[in-house]
Protein backbone atom coordinates (compact mmCIF):
# COMPACT_ATOMS: atom_id res chain seq x y z
CA UNK A 1 0.00 0.00 0.00
CA UNK A 2 1.04 3.56 -0.66
CA UNK A 3 0.38 6.27 1.91
CA UNK A 4 -0.31 9.80 0.69
CA UNK A 5 -0.80 12.94 2.72
CA UNK A 6 -2.60 15.38 0.45
CA UNK A 7 -2.70 19.09 1.20
CA UNK A 8 -4.84 20.96 -1.30
CA UNK A 9 -7.19 23.90 -1.60
CA UNK A 10 -10.95 23.60 -1.24
CA UNK A 11 -13.04 26.07 -3.19
CA UNK A 12 -16.05 25.00 -1.12
CA UNK A 13 -14.38 25.84 2.20
CA UNK A 14 -12.16 28.63 0.86
CA UNK A 15 -9.19 27.17 2.69
CA UNK A 16 -6.51 24.53 2.54
CA UNK A 17 -7.56 21.02 3.57
CA UNK A 18 -5.77 17.85 4.70
CA UNK A 19 -6.62 14.38 3.44
CA UNK A 20 -4.92 11.08 4.29
CA UNK A 21 -5.09 8.35 1.66
CA UNK A 22 -3.95 4.77 1.45
CA UNK A 23 -3.77 3.49 -2.08
CA UNK A 24 -3.43 -0.11 -3.31
CA UNK A 25 -0.04 -1.01 -4.69
CA UNK A 26 0.60 -4.30 -6.54
CA UNK A 27 3.66 -5.52 -4.62
CA UNK A 28 4.93 -9.10 -4.61
CA UNK A 29 7.73 -8.82 -2.05
CA UNK A 30 6.24 -6.61 0.68
CA UNK A 31 6.71 -8.69 3.82
CA UNK A 32 3.64 -9.21 5.98
CA UNK A 33 1.13 -7.65 3.56
CA UNK A 34 -1.37 -9.22 1.20
CA UNK A 35 -1.68 -6.84 -1.76
CA UNK A 36 -4.77 -7.22 -3.95
CA UNK A 37 -4.38 -4.21 -6.24
CA UNK A 38 -5.69 -4.63 -9.77
CA UNK A 39 -3.69 -1.80 -11.32
CA UNK A 40 -6.91 -0.17 -12.55
CA UNK A 41 -9.25 2.36 -10.94
CA UNK A 42 -9.60 1.39 -7.29
CA UNK A 43 -12.76 0.90 -5.27
CA UNK A 44 -12.92 3.48 -2.47
CA UNK A 45 -13.84 3.66 1.19
CA UNK A 46 -14.54 7.24 2.26
CA UNK A 47 -13.73 6.96 5.97
CA UNK A 48 -14.82 9.72 8.36
CA UNK A 49 -13.39 10.56 11.78
CA UNK A 50 -15.09 11.35 15.09
CA UNK A 51 -15.45 14.59 17.03
CA UNK A 52 -12.18 14.44 18.96
CA UNK A 53 -10.11 13.27 15.99
CA UNK A 54 -8.81 14.22 12.55
CA UNK A 55 -7.84 12.73 9.19
CA UNK A 56 -4.92 10.77 10.70
CA UNK A 57 -6.70 8.98 13.53
CA UNK A 58 -8.06 5.92 11.69
CA UNK A 59 -4.53 5.21 10.45
CA UNK A 60 -2.91 5.72 13.85
CA UNK A 61 -5.37 3.70 15.93
CA UNK A 62 -6.49 0.87 13.68
CA UNK A 63 -5.02 -1.47 11.06
CA UNK A 64 -7.20 -0.07 8.28
CA UNK A 65 -4.25 0.03 5.85
CA UNK A 66 -3.66 -3.70 6.28
CA UNK A 67 -7.37 -4.51 6.01
CA UNK A 68 -7.74 -2.41 2.85
CA UNK A 69 -4.66 -3.96 1.24
CA UNK A 70 -6.22 -7.42 1.36
CA UNK A 71 -9.19 -6.10 -0.63
CA UNK A 72 -7.44 -3.80 -3.10
CA UNK A 73 -9.34 -0.91 -1.55
CA UNK A 74 -8.32 2.75 -1.48
CA UNK A 75 -9.21 4.61 1.72
CA UNK A 76 -9.74 8.38 1.73
CA UNK A 77 -9.82 10.12 5.12
CA UNK A 78 -10.56 13.87 5.12
CA UNK A 79 -10.23 16.28 8.02
CA UNK A 80 -13.64 17.75 8.85
CA UNK A 81 -12.83 19.25 12.27
CA UNK A 82 -15.87 19.61 14.60
CA UNK A 83 -18.25 20.20 11.71
CA UNK A 84 -20.56 17.21 12.19
CA UNK A 85 -20.20 17.01 8.38
CA UNK A 86 -22.70 19.87 8.10
CA UNK A 87 -22.92 23.13 6.19
CA UNK A 88 -22.39 25.11 9.36
CA UNK A 89 -24.32 28.26 10.21
CA UNK A 90 -21.05 29.74 11.51
CA UNK A 91 -18.28 27.82 9.79
CA UNK A 92 -17.47 25.89 6.66
CA UNK A 93 -19.71 24.01 4.22
CA UNK A 94 -18.29 20.65 5.24
CA UNK A 95 -21.30 18.67 4.03
CA UNK A 96 -20.78 20.01 0.50
CA UNK A 97 -17.03 19.52 0.77
CA UNK A 98 -17.14 15.86 1.83
CA UNK A 99 -20.09 14.81 -0.32
CA UNK A 100 -19.28 16.70 -3.53
CA UNK A 101 -15.91 18.44 -3.81
CA UNK A 102 -13.75 15.84 -2.05
CA UNK A 103 -14.66 12.95 -4.40
CA UNK A 104 -14.15 15.15 -7.44
CA UNK A 105 -10.73 16.35 -6.25
CA UNK A 106 -9.50 12.91 -5.26
CA UNK A 107 -10.56 11.43 -8.60
CA UNK A 108 -8.68 14.20 -10.38
CA UNK A 109 -5.54 13.35 -8.41
CA UNK A 110 -5.82 9.56 -8.11
CA UNK A 111 -7.10 6.48 -10.02
CA UNK A 112 -10.31 6.08 -8.00
CA UNK A 113 -13.45 4.49 -9.35
CA UNK A 114 -16.57 6.63 -9.70
CA UNK A 115 -18.84 3.60 -10.06
CA UNK A 116 -21.49 3.40 -7.39
CA UNK A 117 -20.78 -0.28 -6.74
CA UNK A 118 -17.14 0.61 -5.95
CA UNK A 119 -17.83 3.37 -3.41
CA UNK A 120 -18.53 2.98 0.30
CA UNK A 121 -18.78 5.50 3.13
CA UNK A 122 -18.28 4.82 6.83
CA UNK A 123 -17.20 6.42 10.07
CA UNK A 124 -17.14 6.25 13.85
CA UNK A 125 -19.10 8.39 16.30
CA UNK A 126 -19.49 11.82 14.65
CA UNK A 127 -18.10 10.21 11.50
CA UNK A 128 -20.70 7.43 11.68
CA UNK A 129 -23.43 10.02 11.89
CA UNK A 130 -21.83 11.87 8.95
CA UNK A 131 -21.52 8.71 6.87
CA UNK A 132 -25.15 7.86 7.51
CA UNK A 133 -26.26 11.37 6.56
CA UNK A 134 -24.20 11.65 3.39
CA UNK A 135 -24.87 8.08 2.27
CA UNK A 136 -28.63 8.24 2.75
CA UNK A 137 -28.83 11.64 1.02
CA UNK A 138 -26.85 10.37 -1.99
CA UNK A 139 -28.05 6.81 -2.60
CA UNK A 140 -26.86 6.97 -6.21
CA UNK A 141 -23.21 7.37 -5.12
CA UNK A 142 -22.59 4.66 -2.50
CA UNK A 143 -23.16 0.92 -2.45
CA UNK A 144 -22.89 0.65 1.35
CA UNK A 145 -22.82 2.73 4.53
CA UNK A 146 -20.97 1.77 7.71
CA UNK A 147 -22.03 3.42 10.96
CA UNK A 148 -20.03 2.64 14.11
CA UNK A 149 -21.22 3.80 17.54
CA UNK A 150 -23.61 6.47 16.25
CA UNK A 151 -27.05 6.93 14.75
CA UNK A 152 -29.17 9.21 12.59
CA UNK A 153 -29.57 12.89 13.24
CA UNK A 154 -32.99 14.34 13.96
CA UNK A 155 -34.48 17.60 15.21
CA UNK A 156 -34.17 17.87 18.98
CA UNK A 157 -31.61 15.07 19.29
CA UNK A 158 -30.50 14.86 22.93
CA UNK A 159 -27.13 16.00 24.17
CA UNK A 160 -24.46 13.33 24.49
CA UNK A 161 -23.75 12.58 28.14
CA UNK A 162 -20.01 13.10 27.68
CA UNK A 163 -20.34 16.65 26.34
CA UNK A 164 -20.84 19.43 28.92
CA UNK A 165 -24.04 21.42 28.42
CA UNK A 166 -22.27 24.70 27.65
CA UNK A 167 -20.08 23.00 25.06
CA UNK A 168 -23.13 21.33 23.51
CA UNK A 169 -24.93 24.67 23.22
CA UNK A 170 -21.85 26.26 21.63
CA UNK A 171 -21.60 23.47 19.04
CA UNK A 172 -25.31 23.67 18.22
CA UNK A 173 -25.05 27.43 17.67
CA UNK A 174 -22.09 26.99 15.34
CA UNK A 175 -23.88 24.22 13.43
CA UNK A 176 -27.46 25.52 13.18
CA UNK A 177 -27.85 28.77 15.17
CA UNK A 178 -31.46 27.93 15.95
CA UNK A 179 -32.41 26.87 12.41
CA UNK A 180 -35.14 24.24 12.21
CA UNK A 181 -33.60 21.26 10.41
CA UNK A 182 -36.89 19.35 10.16
CA UNK A 183 -37.21 17.79 6.71
CA UNK A 184 -33.82 19.05 5.52
CA UNK A 185 -30.76 17.03 4.53
CA UNK A 186 -29.62 17.37 8.16
CA UNK A 187 -32.73 15.49 9.32
CA UNK A 188 -31.38 12.03 8.53
CA UNK A 189 -34.30 10.32 10.24
CA UNK A 190 -36.72 11.99 7.82
CA UNK A 191 -34.46 11.36 4.81
CA UNK A 192 -34.22 7.63 5.60
CA UNK A 193 -38.01 7.44 5.40
CA UNK A 194 -38.31 9.74 2.37
CA UNK A 195 -35.77 7.86 0.27
CA UNK A 196 -36.87 4.37 1.29
CA UNK A 197 -38.96 3.89 -1.86
CA UNK A 198 -36.18 4.84 -4.29
CA UNK A 199 -35.19 2.06 -6.71
CA UNK A 200 -31.51 2.10 -5.69
CA UNK A 201 -30.38 2.41 -2.07
CA UNK A 202 -27.12 1.79 -0.22
CA UNK A 203 -26.98 -1.18 2.10
CA UNK A 204 -26.40 -0.20 5.73
CA UNK A 205 -24.21 -1.90 8.32
CA UNK A 206 -24.68 -0.49 11.83
CA UNK A 207 -23.00 -1.58 15.06
CA UNK A 208 -22.69 -0.29 18.62
CA UNK A 209 -21.19 -1.57 21.85
CA UNK A 210 -23.51 -2.64 24.64
CA UNK A 211 -21.75 -0.29 27.07
CA UNK A 212 -21.53 2.63 24.63
CA UNK A 213 -22.95 5.96 25.84
CA UNK A 214 -24.63 6.36 22.41
CA UNK A 215 -26.41 3.01 22.59
CA UNK A 216 -29.86 4.59 22.95
CA UNK A 217 -29.28 6.68 19.82
CA UNK A 218 -28.11 3.58 17.96
CA UNK A 219 -31.19 1.63 19.03
CA UNK A 220 -33.46 4.49 17.95
CA UNK A 221 -31.82 4.27 14.53
CA UNK A 222 -32.20 0.49 14.52
CA UNK A 223 -35.91 0.78 15.25
CA UNK A 224 -36.34 3.29 12.43
CA UNK A 225 -34.72 1.09 9.79
CA UNK A 226 -36.45 -2.07 10.95
CA UNK A 227 -39.83 -0.31 10.80
CA UNK A 228 -39.52 0.16 7.03
CA UNK A 229 -41.47 -2.48 5.08
CA UNK A 230 -39.25 -4.99 3.31
CA UNK A 231 -35.98 -3.65 4.78
CA UNK A 232 -35.23 -1.61 1.61
CA UNK A 233 -31.74 -0.61 2.79
CA UNK A 234 -30.68 -4.19 3.49
CA UNK A 235 -30.07 -2.90 7.00
CA UNK A 236 -27.98 -5.00 9.38
CA UNK A 237 -27.62 -4.09 13.06
CA UNK A 238 -25.24 -5.69 15.53
CA UNK A 239 -24.52 -5.12 19.21
CA UNK A 240 -21.39 -6.52 20.80
CA UNK A 241 -19.66 -6.26 24.13
CA UNK A 242 -17.74 -3.00 24.07
CA UNK A 243 -17.60 0.73 24.69
CA UNK A 244 -16.99 3.85 22.61
CA UNK A 245 -13.35 3.18 21.76
CA UNK A 246 -10.85 2.16 19.11
CA UNK A 247 -10.72 -1.48 20.18
CA UNK A 248 -14.34 -1.71 19.08
CA UNK A 249 -13.93 0.22 15.82
CA UNK A 250 -10.79 -1.62 14.80
CA UNK A 251 -12.59 -4.92 15.27
CA UNK A 252 -15.85 -4.11 13.49
CA UNK A 253 -14.47 -2.15 10.55
CA UNK A 254 -13.45 -5.63 9.38
CA UNK A 255 -17.06 -6.79 9.56
CA UNK A 256 -18.13 -3.79 7.51
CA UNK A 257 -15.50 -4.50 4.86
CA UNK A 258 -16.79 -8.07 4.66
CA UNK A 259 -20.32 -6.64 4.40
CA UNK A 260 -19.31 -4.55 1.38
CA UNK A 261 -18.15 -7.68 -0.43
CA UNK A 262 -21.60 -9.27 -0.31
CA UNK A 263 -23.90 -9.06 -3.37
Amino acid sequence: MAFLQIECFSETLSMAVSVSVVLPQPAQREIGMNAAASGEEHPVLWLLHGASDDHTTWLRRTSIERYASERGLAVVMPNAHLSSYANMAHGGRFYDFVSDELPRLMREFLPLSAKREDNFIAGNSMGGYGAMKIGVNHPDRYAAIGCFSAGVNRPGAPRSSVIPEDEWKRRQKLLYDGQDITGTLEDTLAMVKKNSTLPVLPRVYHTCGTQDFLLDRARETRDLFLSLPGNPYGYVYEEHEGVHDWDYWDRYICDFLQFTAKP
